[in-house]
């Protein structure tokens, strides 16, 4: 079983939500005006539509573990008997529907889900894939999932986007998936600390870890982001790292299994 006991203690969920939600209406904004999804995305076999279809079906299914765990119990044996091509059959079954109707599908999905998340106590748990969540964490796992597809997307359509202040938002995930990083590299977790030193958007740095560590990642917060989310490789970044389990890090990182 995964565990997603990550430390977000810092998390400000009335910060973190409205992040959330204006990260799905800038998406919103570019993928209304773009005609054709059946345009290839970087994601082999995946079209935009498959993009949207994924974001929306993964907005349900976190609806599902927080207001009918239960129901959610039929979602995981689905999922299990699919093994791992279960999100490209759920995406490819989204994407096979009329554009018009899986957008209406995906907004009603953001809407009622950052509703859900804002009302959830903070402490209030309900399951998730191999593990159980709060709102504390979904939110910027969220926000992290549609920034990423949305990456997709832009690069499918040769645009350039803006980096914004939501970045941290995914930049700790980056952080505090360090150890999942090496779990799912099959390598034992190095038990010294790390450094980690961004710069934001506005030119603000961002830290994470002692100063004096010895094991250090540095770099823009976009390369970072871009990186741990697997959009972009190592060396299309300019993301630096000083001692060798850094730099081991960087060639591993992700958020997710």
């Amino acid at each position: 079983m995964l565990d997603y006991g990550l430390d977000l203690s810092t998390v400000d969920r009335a910060i973190a939500l409205p992040d959330l939600v204006a990260e799905g209406d800038d998406l919103d904004a570019l993928i209304s005006a773009t005609p054709d999804w059946s345009q290839p995305t970087p994601a082999a076999g995946w079209t935009i539509a498959h993009q949207i279809a994924h974001l929306a079906i993964a907005d349900e299914n976190v609806l599902t573990a927080i207001r009918t765990p239960e129901a959610f119990d039929l979602v995981l044996k689905q999922a299990e008997a699919a093994g791992s091509d279960h999100a490209d059959l759920d995406a490819a079954a989204g994407a096979a529907t009329p554009r018009a109707e899986l957008l209406e599908r995906w907004r009603t999905g953001r809407t009622e889900l950052a509703t859900a998340l804002r009302d959830l106590p903070l402490d209030h748990a309900f399951p998730w894939f191999g593990s159980q969540l709060t709102a504390t964490l979904m939110v910027p796992l969220r926000l992290m999932e549609t920034w990423a597809h949305g990456q997709d997307i832009l690069d499918t359509l040769g645009v350039t986007r803006l980096p914004t202040g939501r970045l941290r938002h995914i930049a700790a995930l980056g952080v505090v998936g360090r150890e999942l990083s090496f779990y799912a590299a099959q390598l034992p977790t190095p038990p010294a600390p790390f450094r980690v030193e961004l710069t934001g958007p506005d030119g603000e740095t961002w830290t994470w870890g002692p100063a004096d560590a010895d094991q250090v990642v540095g770099g823009s917060a976009l390369d970072f982001c871009l990186r741990v989310t697997h959009r972009r490789s190592l060396d299309q970044t300019r993301l630096t790292a000083v001692g060798p389990d850094a730099r081991k890090w960087l060639e591993i990182a992700r958020v997710f299994l």
